[in-house]
């Protein structure tokens, strides 16, 4: 029962595909920038950059053979790419100084003002999986929008890639805060390689990647020094109390991928907002908690976690996530607005699928209706009855060509 889920859930967050063709000449990798460890990250240094290493410098035919092993889409006329594993400077959960890594891909051919496409990627709880360090939609995103004349960045999140510490797993504020910073960071690498970021961001992401790219649109709205032109989640749990957990409660979704989300974001929320004092608190297993240390991979997780949300929570928990409040009703007020608030000016394009059985679909519903009651010129595709993965392989193809129309 457990590998079919494993399987979907890994399709696009941690393929295994090696860059064993695209190597680095000798002249252009000695331009990366060595890691300067000793030097005392500070506010002021938000979004500069640490360290940049080339992963791999790859023609047209490379980047379409990457692509299509991934199942994403080719762009017309595909340029090759130069892909890169960045560490910069951003900030914590608690404000303080902190670095992340993420991943920046820039086009061959074209140089000069370049719009930047910035993309999400979905749930990820072990840090050697993010893009900056293992294959997989982290690097087959970037590369596709690169490919299409784009800079490409994808951030690994904090605490993911070599970033220290925990990830804090669906936080809005530092989703949009190291996303942001690497696109300063992108354009501080981009100049060093003699190309220019015109300030332009499109935005999207897929899954946890929707909620973190709604987030960072929020954040550039007030922003010096970037307009941003358009934004395109797919399949994000914008609304954990008003969607995700009614349908994890009815057992509307899939049981042991609601089991991995639920434990995943009560971990991660603990550490924020404070939900226990015990993990044999909420956990039936108090072992469940040292599963997301960030080091146990997929198959560990896996194993260690029960089929159901019911096998997983005691009762008391499974009561207190039914009707929210305190710390609870605290961390889902914190991180479900990321749709409300906007201002119009910038179109969304939602995309979802109604068969979608990890993210519930009325999640995008629910956004959409925020939007709209901002002003904001905001549109929900269903892309069908198919499952959560699937969702991001039909939307990629509209995200691509509606970025590039954009653009034109």
């Amino acid at each position: 029962m457990r590998t079919p889920m494993k399987t979907r859930f890994l399709a696009l967050a941690c393929a295994g595909l090696v860059l064993a063709t695209a190597t680095a000449p000798a002249a252009l990798a000695a331009t990366a920038t060595a890691p300067a460890a000793a030097r005392t990250v500070t506010i002021d240094d938000r979004g500069s950059l640490v360290g940049a290493e080339l992963l791999a410098r790859m023609s047209a035919g490379q980047v379409s053979d990457y692509l299509t092993r991934f199942k994403f889409p080719v762009p017309d006329r595909p340029q090759g790419a130069d892909l890169y594993a960045v560490t910069y400077r951003t900030v914590a959960a608690d404000g303080r100084p902190t670095t992340a890594s993420g991943v920046v891909a820039l086009p061959a051919r074209s140089r000069k003002g370049l719009w930047t496409v910035s993309y999400a990627h979905g749930t990820l709880p072990t840090k050697a999986d993010a893009g900056s360090v293992a294959d997989g939609d982290g690097r087959a995103a970037p590369l596709m929008f690169a490919a299409a004349g784009f800079a490409g960045v994808a951030p690994d999140y904090l605490g993911l890639g070599t970033g220290p510490g925990f990830h804090p797993y669906m936080d809005a504020a530092t989703e949009a805060s190291a996303s942001a910073d690497l696109l300063r960071a992108a354009g501080e690498l981009a100049g060093r390689q003699g190309r220019t970021l015109s300030g332009d961001v499109l935005v999207t992401g897929f899954s946890q990647g929707g909620h973190a790219a709604m987030a960072l649109g929020k954040e550039l709205r007030g922003q010096d020094g970037y307009r941003l032109r358009g934004v395109a989640p797919i399949a994000g749990p914008y609304h954990v109390r008003k969607a995700e957990l009614p349908a994890l409660l009815a057992g509307r979704l899939d049981p042991f991928s609601a089991s991995m989300y639920l434990a995943y974001w009560t971990v991660s929320m603990n550490r924020l907002h404070h939900f226990y004092d015990s993990p044999s608190e909420v956990f039936r297993d108090p072992g469940v908690e040292k599963l997301f240390d960030g080091h146990h991979n997929f198959e560990q997780i896996a194993a260690g976690l029960p089929a159901t949300p019911r096998d997983l929570v005691t009762d008391s928990y499974f009561k207190r996530i039914a009707e929210p409040s305190g710390a609870v009703l605290r961390a889902l007020e914190a991180n479900d607005g990321t749709c409300a608030g906007w201002r119009a000016g910038v179109p969304v394009r939602l995309y979802a699928a109604r068969g979608d059985k990890d993210v519930a679909f009325a999640n995008s519903r629910y956004c959409l209706r925020d939007l709209r009651a901002g002003g904001v010129k905001a549109s929900l595709t269903d892309v069908g009855d198919v499952d959560h993965t699937t969702s991001a392989l039909r939307s990629l193809p509209e995200v691509l060509d509606w970025f590039t129309g954009l653009r034109r």
